[in-house]
């Protein structure tokens, strides 16, 4: 296959990109730069089946060439990057799935949309399952990120009924692993780095808000899957055990051999407080499952850390 990911500078992107030249197809690769990097891809810089497209999604999308699939990871995907950024966040799940969905119409590709666990806001319903509608706060500061996938997902279902494009939607649950950028602002970057740095870690809350942490292998096999089968509506793709942020933070702790003390601030507005996929589905329908313990991916991830601190 020839295969574009978009965001293919990211964390997950980066990783897809290594997944799809290591099985033998040829990988375009188009990012702007604004939350990726470089140095995600440095290695596959001299790959014959590989090649970078410095471009925004936002604008229009033209590849010389036939595409089979089209992967849509383009988008910041941190609070502190959206919050940052809240226009780019809604332009690029707007106008860049618009887009790219254009391209998928023109090339007559297969079109996967990262969609993502925010579109079911700070839910009412645990574990949540993909008939969950959400809960989500438009007009908050996190609901530029929320918004801009559940449009995401919508654009993609109307481009799927009308233009008979066979679209897949995967809702990605927190993810970890190599490439995280150490100012993520996410949990696992943070927690690791100030373990590794002997700073206190920073809770924010009481920690007693949970979340459920797949590491990067795992979700790129199930994205692999899911672009494979046959499902057009909506599957979680995350590890299902659940962790409290303090149970979270002193598995950090534990891992690092870190002797940094806890600290506690205030919670962000509407930060979630629970967290969990319900994957009945993913293992229906795609025979997928976590295969790496928390744990171990957390070690993996901790050497990586190590390198970068």
């Amino acid at each position: 296959m020839r295969v574009l990911i978009t965001g293919g500078a990211g964390f997950i992107g980066s990783h897809l990109c290594d997944r799809f030249i290591a099985d033998g197809h040829y990988v375009v690769c188009m990012d702007n730069l604004l939350t990726g990097s470089l140095k995600n891809i440095a290695h596959l810089k001299k790959e014959k089946k590989f090649k970078f497209i410095n471009h925004d999604v936002t604008k229009h999308i033209k590849i010389m060439g036939s595409v089979d699939a089209i992967l849509h990871f383009a988008s910041p995907a941190s609070p502190i990057d959206y919050i940052k950024l809240p226009i780019q966040t809604l332009k690029v799940g707007s106008l860049g799935t618009h887009n790219a969905l254009g391209l998928a119409k023109e090339k007559k590709a297969k079109f996967l949309i990262a969609s993502t666990s925010e579109v079911y806001g700070d839910p009412l319903v645990h574990p949540q399952k993909e008939s969950y509608w959400g809960n989500v706060n438009p007009i908050g500061p996190r609901g530029v990120y929320d918004e801009a996938k559940r449009f995401a997902e919508a654009i993609t279902m109307a481009y799927h009924r009308v233009h008979k494009i066979d679209t897949k939607i995967i809702r990605i649950f927190n993810t970890f692993g190599e490439r995280m950028r150490l100012n993520d602002g996410r949990v696992v970057p943070n927690f690791i780095s100030q373990a590794l740095k002997g700073v206190p870690l920073t809770i924010y809350g009481t920690g007693s808000q949970t979340r459920s942490f797949c590491y990067v292998s795992d979700m790129v096999n199930g994205i692999i899957k899911l672009l494979k089968s046959t499902v057009n509506e909506p599957v979680n793709i995350g590890n299902p055990n659940e962790y409290s942020i303090m149970e979270f933070a002193k598995t950090i702790l534990k891992l690092t051999g870190s002797k940094s003390k806890i600290i506690f601030e205030k919670l962000p507005i509407d930060d979630p407080q629970v967290r969990q996929p319900d994957i009945s589905r993913a293992k229906k329908l795609l025979n997928w499952y976590p295969l790496i313990s928390v744990e171990e991916g957390l070690e993996r991830t901790i050497k990586w850390f190590q390198k970068k601190i």
